[in-house]
């Protein structure tokens, strides 16, 4: 079934918002008992939007989907071991100067809490894991932040062993409930270490749609042209917004904590013109603008898969010194001689929306390199062999001799 751009790239970013919990206004959907630390909600927001409009403008797609929280979460574990002019670029690519590391995993450490006791309607479910190399040695603070604050189950492993990535994929697939099999091809013999979070979402809408009134509507791609697409209609009452060049409605799931926004940019607008205006201001703006209103719906059904490396991204945002080997400052996760850079941040979504409801996963790796990698060497005495005894003060061989029997 065709996914379609008009809708789908909008959605991309609403959705994942929503799940990540951003501050809705008063009249949208009543904001949850729970709350976490404004400036992390503010510096998320920003993040969600300047990356999911960075990824816009790097490569071009019919569709985008993303899961800011996701990316958001990876990162901070990953910024638990950064230093210096690393820790402060990253801290402006995450919109995280305001904060300290102690109240950014306090915070983040609250927002875990909150999404992964969701509304009893939904399935919310968001997991941190780290992989190690267990020849490689980290610092225990480092470990023992993201076991503490971000929840992560920390294994070491055997790198060079094809099972390693055999094992950590198995971990994304379950988190994911099979909606996303792999996140990792393979495996550099200079990685170190890979920090992985996974957020998987289920939700039933709180009016469903009758399968029956589904059926085939014009669509009009983005060249132009008009295609034939499956359909959902429904009347009812939801929050509803006219704005400036676009149409809005929110769809609420479950109990309504978690709603779906889409934003239809009118006919004499565009997808790149709503694009262009979208800002964590006008954002809230939005947000607080919506009221109930009847509404005529007709929602396409679709199913999606996306995946990016977003190294260039996150470059673009200013990160790109937490790449560069030799340069990158990560003396917070390993001692020294070790010189750790990020090697790459792989992304993966999944979207599935139909008459029931929606069905979303996704996941965020990070991995971790050196630029020499200490291996424990094996060398097994069992065969013959020569040796000597030396006086390394001043090079003196005081025994020397081979061994062809042990015995």
């Amino acid at each position: 079934m065709r996914a379609t751009k008009l809708l789908t790239s909008a959605l991309a970013v609403l959705l994942a918002l929503s799940a990540a919990g951003c501050t809705i206004g008063a009249k949208a959907l009543a904001a949850p008992a729970e709350a976490i630390d404004p400036r992390l909600a503010e510096a998320n927001l920003g993040f969600a939007l300047t990356l999911y409009r960075e990824l816009l403008a790097i490569e071009p797609r019919p569709n985008l989907f993303i899961s800011p929280v996701s990316i958001g979460m990876a990162l901070a574990m990953t910024y638990n071991g950064a230093a210096g002019t690393t820790q402060a670029a990253m801290a402006k690519a995450l919109g995280l100067d305001g904060l300290t590391l102690e109240e950014l995993n306090a915070a983040n450490a609250e927002l875990l809490t909150i999404l992964n006791n969701p509304d009893p309607k939904l399935q919310l479910k968001v997991a941190n894991s780290i992989w190690a190399e267990r020849n490689m040695t980290f610092l225990p603070d480092f470990l023992e932040r993201n076991e503490r604050f971000y929840q992560a189950e920390v294994t070491a492993l055997d790198f060079a062993d094809p099972q390693a990535l055999l094992t950590i994929n198995s971990w994304v697939k379950r988190q994911t409930n099979g909606k996303i099999d792999r996140i990792i091809n393979q495996l550099d013999p200079m990685d170190v270490m890979v920090l992985v979070n996974a957020v998987y979402f289920k939700g039933n809408w709180t009016d469903r749609f009758d399968p029956a009134a589904t059926r085939e509507g014009p669509f009009t791609v983005a060249d132009g042209s008009v295609k034939q697409h499956l359909l959902m209609h429904r009347t009812g009452q939801y929050r509803y917004l006219e704005g400036d060049g676009f149409q809005a409605v929110g769809l609420p799931y479950g109990g309504g904590r978690v709603s779906m926004y889409v934003f239809l940019p009118s006919e004499t607008s565009s997808l790149d013109s709503f694009h262009a205006r979208l800002t964590p201001e006008a954002w809230q703006e939005w947000m607080a603008a919506f009221s109930n209103s009847e509404v005529r719906l007709a929602l396409p059904k679709f199913r999606l898969e996306y995946d990016q490396e977003l190294t260039g991204a996150l470059t673009a945002l200013g990160m790109g010194i937490a790449f560069e080997a030799g340069r990158a400052d990560f003396s917070g996760m390993c001692p020294p001689p070790a010189r750790p850079y990020i090697g790459e941040v792989k992304h993966k979504t999944y979207v599935d929306v139909n008459e029931a409801g929606t069905e979303a996963a996704g996941v965020t790796a990070v991995t971790i390199r050196v630029t020499a990698m200490p291996r424990i060497a094996e060398l097994t005495v069992n065969r013959p062999f020569f040796f000597a005894i030396r006086d390394d003060k001043t090079g003196t061989l005081l025994f020397m001799g081979s061994v062809a029997d042990p015995r």
